[in-house]
């Protein structure tokens, strides 16, 4: 059967099929459970968390449900120097920003303060709750941190946007490697090169990495349905995560007129930019993140670009010019059907069943 794979295996699932984990306070604790109960693998984004917090969240999903879960963090979470960017740097991305600032009547905001890593702290938490899955973006945890996983059973998923970045996971010794291809919604994890260069579609990713790679590989971008589920476990995926169809139920954090434009015609648009967090991200199109396009090395790295954005973005929301910011979302959107992740879990198993029998006639 389609759903019986070396992810389902291993992973102690039902079906191939796990949730994105979202960042950004994007995630909650009743869509992981409602993903995990159903026989998937719930996903709980933790990048911005505190250890406690970690701790805190992991105790709510595990009174939730007692199926495997994930729980995702970014190797590297800072791009910005030790001691922060210069006042030449931050002057310029003011002369480039003030006017949306001046639009909404807000001050432009002081020069962030310098950003220090969480991930060690935070990984020393995943070590200690022990959750069935620990994934990670941008980057792959050192050799004492997967070696600790490994002695306690939690197994390790990476993610990659190249052929490069796959090898470069497995021979790192990673269980499962995530095949991020460029249609997929939220930021591009690349970490090899940059990710203007590691602009890949999912299947033909998928397609590369597996002629090369020996561990199982889990497909993600541009899959809302059971259609892209079976198409992907043809061409050699072991499992699909899924991303902006979960995103888009009810039980995740997104606030209602996030979900809203993802089920919108709005959601025909998405644009990669770099405008509002520093890091290349998909989105639904926004003027702002037009406007900027070309301007990447006038923008502060990140996460210090989040906070200069973060009072635009609000007040944005606010006034209600949504044209002005930026709602994560993948190039699939406009298909979404579902505000319910139980509704759709059981529509992508019920669909993959149909398509997966039809592909092999």
């Amino acid at each position: 059967m389609w759903y019986q794979t070396k992810a389902t295996e291993v992973l102690g699932i039902d079906y191939p099929i796990l949730q994105g984990p979202f960042g950004g306070n994007l995630s909650t604790v009743e869509l992981v459970a409602t993903v995990s109960n159903a026989g998937g693998l719930g996903g709980y984004g933790a990048y911005t968390m505190s250890p406690q917090e970690i701790f805190d969240v992991n105790k709510q999903i595990i009174a939730k449900t007692d199926k495997p879960y994930n729980i995702n963090l970014w190797v590297s979470d800072t791009d910005a120097p030790i001691e922060g960017v210069s006042d030449v740097a931050f002057e310029k991305t003011k002369k480039i920003f003030q006017v949306y600032f001046d639009e909404l009547g807000l001050p432009f905001p002081e020069k962030p303060a310098p950003f220090q890593t969480r991930f060690e702290n935070q990984v020393e938490v995943i070590l200690d709750i022990k959750p069935k899955v620990f994934s990670f973006m941008f980057g792959v945890p050192n050799e004492y941190i997967l070696d600790a996983c490994r002695k306690r059973g939690i197994i390790t998923i990476g993610a990659a946007t190249t052929l490069d970045e796959a090898i470069f996971l497995e021979h790192s010794g990673v269980d499962m490697i995530i095949a991020s291809g460029f249609e997929a919604g939220g930021h591009r994890p690349s970490f090899l090169k940059s990710a203007e260069s590691s602009i890949t579609g999912s299947f033909v990713l998928l397609q590369l990495i597996k002629e090369k790679v020996k561990i199982p590989i889990i497909a993600a971008g541009g899959i809302a349905n059971g259609n892209g589920i079976a198409a992907a476990l043809a061409l050699g995926a072991s499992a699909a995560q899924i991303g902006t169809a979960f995103l888009a139920c009810d039980e995740s954090n997104a606030l209602p007129i996030h979900r809203q434009m993802l089920f919108s015609d709005a959601s025909k648009y998405t644009t990669l930019s770099r405008a509002y967090t520093g890091r290349l991200g998909r989105g639904i199109t926004s003027r702002i993140a037009e406007e900027i396009s070309g301007n990447k090395y006038n923008i502060l790295p990140f996460p210090l670009q989040t906070t200069l954005m973060s009072s635009l973005r609000k007040s944005a929301i606010e006034q209600e010019k949504w044209d002005m910011v930026l709602f994560w979302g993948g190039q699939i959107a406009p298909i979404l059907k579902h505000h319910k992740a139980k509704e759709l879990m059981y529509s992508l198993i019920e669909e993959t069943n149909f398509y997966y029998d039809n592909l092999k006639k």
